[in-house]
């Protein structure tokens, strides 16, 4: 083996584990989060807004806690995900599939997302949401075969096994797909109970990116700490991608 060939081993070695082992961490970190603003929610009492945070488990609340009133200030603070979907259930949208963060009040999973107030038969949710609810519970899974496959690109010198390096990068664009699509989904699905409380509201695509308006709520929306992290880990995976092209030319 020559020394061109060598060093871009290395490199293609290090990169693929240092961006493996960063999308595996992404799979524990919020990717995204989303909050609303309005007079009625002052900032005060919610610094953030209304603000939940999306993982690839399940969604969370993000709410620092409750300043205005001492006795509200508990260390869980104020629970994000039940005003978020109190303010949904408003205009008729369906309440926010939470995945694994959904559990009973003895801490078990329950079959189906918790519709808090709503009380929806079971053979009345939407199928796509029973289908995000899988997605979510069985995340863990997936990422462990991102990690095989990561683990196997590394150490398999064989150009065919590419593909097991790009799967693993493109973690983060999976979650992307996944959180515009179910965006599209809640914004145009808005029948939860006739069509909601504001007659003018008409389906609609909420703020992907950045900040927009609903009735009288500023919404805002933006990647966080995991998505970052997750770009990082595809960029060394593609990087180690191109020393790995390299290195195999280099023996042949």
């Amino acid at each position: 083996m020559n020394n061109n060939a060598k060093k871009f081993k290395v490199l293609y070695m290090i990169l693929g584990l240092l961006g493996t082992g960063l999308i595996v961490v992404t799979y524990f970190l919020p990717m995204w989060w989303v909050a609303l603003q309005s007079i009625q929610y002052p900032k005060a009492m919610y610094p953030k807004g209304i603000r939940i945070e999306f993982k690839y488990n399940g969604v969370y609340n993000g709410c620092e806690g409750v300043r205005e009133r001492e006795e509200l200030a508990v260390d869980a603070g104020a629970d994000c995900l039940i005003e978020m979907n109190k303010i949904n259930h408003f205009i008729g949208m369906y309440p926010i599939v939470q995945g694994v963060n959904d559990v009973d009040e003895l801490g078990n999973h329950v079959p189906y997302p918790v519709y808090a107030g709503d009380k929806i038969p079971p053979e009345k949710i939407p199928g796509a949401l029973k289908t995000l609810d899988k997605i979510m519970r069985n995340a863990h899974i997936a990422f462990g075969l991102l990690a095989l496959l990561g683990l196997l690109f590394v150490f398999v010198s064989n150009r065919k096994l590419t593909w097991a390096g790009v799967l693993t990068a493109l973690a983060p664009i999976y979650f992307l797909v996944i959180y515009v699509y179910y965006l599209y989904w809640y914004g145009h699905h808005l029948g939860l109970h006739g069509g909601g409380a504001f007659n003018g509201i008409k389906p609609f695509m909420p703020t992907v990116f950045g900040e927009g308006k609903v009735a009288q709520f500023t919404t805002m929306s933006y990647p966080y700490i995991g998505f970052f992290i997750g770009l990082a880990g595809m960029i060394l995976l593609f990087l180690a991608i191109n020393f790995k092209t390299k290195y195999i030319k280099s023996v042949k």
